[in-house]
């Protein structure tokens, strides 16, 4: 009998195939950004877990939650506003004012990827197995004069249309929420159709936001929130025991993550950044807190998650005014 080797390696590597999960990884730069390089590292450590991951990148985020819905993935790489959709526990993270700095966001992290959390990661069918810093979202304006929560009045701010809270927080101050998403909100911003955006620093050079910028833009250096990449799963899909493993692994990643966003934020020239004054900075948090206090009670932060950070705020300040009460 002869052995057609061509067809046993094919066979071999079709059982393989069969066998490995599909990750969908959203990087706004593709196969080539930091986020798919991440992703590649993170497959090779699952190796050691006796789990073969299939990578997939994406560059449109909205396409790659749709596929993980529809079951074409078994895993994904999301931002946490739309992981919030698969838990909102964990997506609660992203919430306004609630993570003041890089320092809080690092402890929210550990107590994620610790075993006492395990519970707290699951949510229905889904499983979120990894949670990693994007960078601050500070607000960019096209006009510098535009340093007030009353001077935004009337201004036209993009607001990404999945995230409900986003819209309704900008109707509050006044100015004019615009519907856009992950691929086209800065492009509005560069083009003029809106006056004001939040994002990170590791926008600014792939999404060319200086050209919004221009010669009378500024980046206020007060973040609101901090924004972060969930990396979910269908547990079903995976064997026991996968889950911690993997937000193990990630946790230790978080050097590699903040270096990549201290080299973004480095990038942008010092001329856009402006710093707000004590009492300004002051009258946005307490701004910020009101609103995440009605955007829980109204369902779109978990409170749960609202109590953890307010306790990791605390620990850190214990001074703040918000410690004497029980609001949050």
């Amino acid at each position: 009998m002869k052995i057609n080797a061509a067809a046993i390696l094919l066979g071999v590597t079709l059982a393989a195939q069969a066998q490995a999960q599909t990750f969908c990884v959203y990087d706004p730069t593709g196969a080539q950004g930091p986020g798919f390089a991440f992703a590649k590292d993170y497959a090779l450590a699952a190796k050691a877990w006796g789990v073969s991951i299939v990578l997939k990148a994406y560059t449109d985020e909205r396409v790659a939650s749709e596929d993980f819905k529809a079951g074409q993935c078994d895993g994904v790489a999301i931002t946490g506003l739309r992981g919030r959709q698969y838990n909102n526990y964990v997506g609660s993270i992203d919430s306004i004012g609630s993570v003041p700095s890089y320092r809080h966001l690092r402890t929210v992290l550990q107590v994620l990827a610790s075993p006492q959390s395990e519970a707290n990661m699951k949510s229905g069918a889904y499983e979120v197995v990894g949670v990693f810093p994007l960078g601050a979202a500070y607000v960019f304006v096209r006009d510098r004069s535009i340093n007030s929560i009353e001077k935004a009045a009337g201004k036209k701010i993009a607001v990404l249309d999945f995230d409900k809270s986003q819209a309704k927080l900008v109707q509050q101050l006044g100015a004019q929420p615009v519907s856009s998403d992950i691929t086209n909100f800065t492009t509005k911003f560069n083009n003029g159709q809106v006056d004001i955006v939040a994002a990170p620093g590791i926008a600014y050079k792939p999404f060319e936001m200086y050209k919004g910028l221009g010669t009378t833009g500024a980046i206020y250096r007060f973040p609101l929130i901090q924004l972060t990449g969930h990396m979910i799963v269908r547990s079903e899909r995976f064997p026991a025991g996968f889950g911690q493993k993997s937000r193990s692994f990630v946790l230790t990643q978080l050097d590699r993550a903040d270096a990549t966003i201290k080299q973004a934020e480095d990038g942008i020239p010092a001329k856009y950044w402006l710093d707000l004054s004590e009492v300004d900075k002051e009258k946005y948090t307490l701004m910020m807190r009101e609103a995440r206090i009605q955007l829980t009670k109204d369902g779109f932060y978990h409170p749960k998650m609202m109590s953890l950070l307010k306790k990791i705020r605390c620990k850190i300040e214990p001074s703040a005014a918000e410690c004497a009460d029980t609001i949050e």
